[in-house]
């Protein structure tokens, strides 16, 4: 590519696109904000007092869009091709990046449906903002409700420590590497071929 060439917001490669679709994007970085708002929610639920009610509302309403954001993410990944990875990936990390985004959306997944039947093990349906409540998916149990409530919290240290893992990952690439690998998921204008890509092996 020359340098008269002009930038385009949805740049190729004679390999494929250097970024993710921009639903891919939109999904990406909308479920980043509650997943975060999620997690600092639950865990305020553990000492809050005064603000407890609304806080589980809160907490409840992201966990729940979580889940449906979860699912569309998941249609569109399996309906669209994503971006070669760029070339200063090495295999290894290559193999670890594909494990640690499928332990993500398991956990996108399995978070929430855990936090919806351990509500309804509590006698508690849950109630989003806005008034709304959902059925009960497990019968009214304490025994469950225990079960559940541990599950649950294991689960929230996977995601925090996996979405950590996973940032961090980035930062170093942007920040030390600089490779461009943040570049395939932002909406910032791009040259064509400024950051190496190759497919995926």
């Amino acid at each position: 590519m020359n340098s008269s060439e002009k930038y385009s917001p949805d740049p190729v490669a004679s390999n494929g696109p250097l970024r993710f679709d921009a639903l891919s994007r939109i999904l990406h970085w909308t479920m980043a904000f509650l997943i975060v708002a999620m997690l600092f929610l639950g865990a305020m639920l553990v000492g809050s007092l005064g603000n407890y009610h609304r806080m589980l509302v809160l907490h409840e309403t992201a966990g729940m869009a979580v889940l449906i954001l979860a699912v569309v993410r998941i249609g569109n990944r399996m309906r669209r091709k994503p971006p070669p990875m760029i070339s200063s990936m090495s295999r290894p990390e290559r193999a670890v990046a594909a494990i640690s985004e499928v332990l993500m959306y398991v956990l996108f997944v399995a978070q929430p449906i855990v936090g919806w039947a351990l509500a309804s093990a509590s006698g508690v349906p849950i109630r989003l903002f806005g008034g709304v409540y959902l059925p009960a998916v497990t019968p009214q149990n304490a025994h469950l409700y225990h079960i559940l409530r541990d599950v649950h919290s294991v689960l929230a240290f996977g995601l925090l420590m996996v979405f950590t893992a996973h940032m961090c990952a980035v930062l170093a690439h942007t920040l030390l590497l600089r490779d461009g690998l943040l570049g395939r998921m932002t909406f910032a204008f791009r040259r064509s071929g400024t950051a190496g890509v190759t497919e995926h092996s």
